[in-house]
């Protein structure tokens, strides 16, 4: 009697077929699904383009935080995906004129929007899209990408 009276009905290649159409089931879900998000960014960043206006404003401080830390209003909050509630996005604290708001900034944006000083962005709703100007100066570039080794023998030396 065997152990696994299964077994020899099952060949090595009916596993490795089962196991193949298992990976080719999953690879053409993740297509559609992977399209289905693409046609949604395009229409967001068209959104975004349609919407955008050119503002001045003073950086006061900008962090990567929660959305529910951030200060941004309760219809922006609400607005998230819940699976972005808990990734930290880039925030910008900035005034506006007489007022102080806490905006949402591109990735690309947030690296290389300067702290203290008076810019020129383009603004879609709470959203800075892009860095136009900066007062006194020009546009910093983006800082240099650091190897995975570059930021583990940084984080060893600040621990020293």
């Amino acid at each position: 009697m065997h152990a696994f009276p299964l077994l020899p009905l099952i060949s090595v290649w009916g596993v490795l077929g089962i196991i193949l159409g298992v990976i080719l089931v999953a690879l053409v879900v993740l297509y559609f699904v992977g399209r289905k998000l693409q046609k949604r960014q395009a229409n967001a960043e068209e959104q975004i383009q349609s919407m955008k206006q050119t503002v001045s404003l003073l950086v006061i401080d900008k962090k990567m935080m929660r959305p529910a830390e951030s200060g941004l209003p309760e219809s922006a909050l609400s607005q998230i995906p819940w699976y972005a509630k808990r990734a930290k996005m880039p925030i910008v604290k900035a005034k506006i004129g007489p007022q102080i708001m806490s905006l949402m900034a591109d990735q690309k944006v947030f690296e290389i929007i300067p702290v203290k000083k008076e810019c020129k962005v383009a603004l879609s709703g709470i959203y800075i899209a892009e860095l136009k100007s900066v007062r006194g100066g020009k546009i910093p570039d983006p800082p240099a990408k650091q190897s995975f080794f570059q930021r583990v023998f940084k984080r060893n030396k600040a621990a020293k």
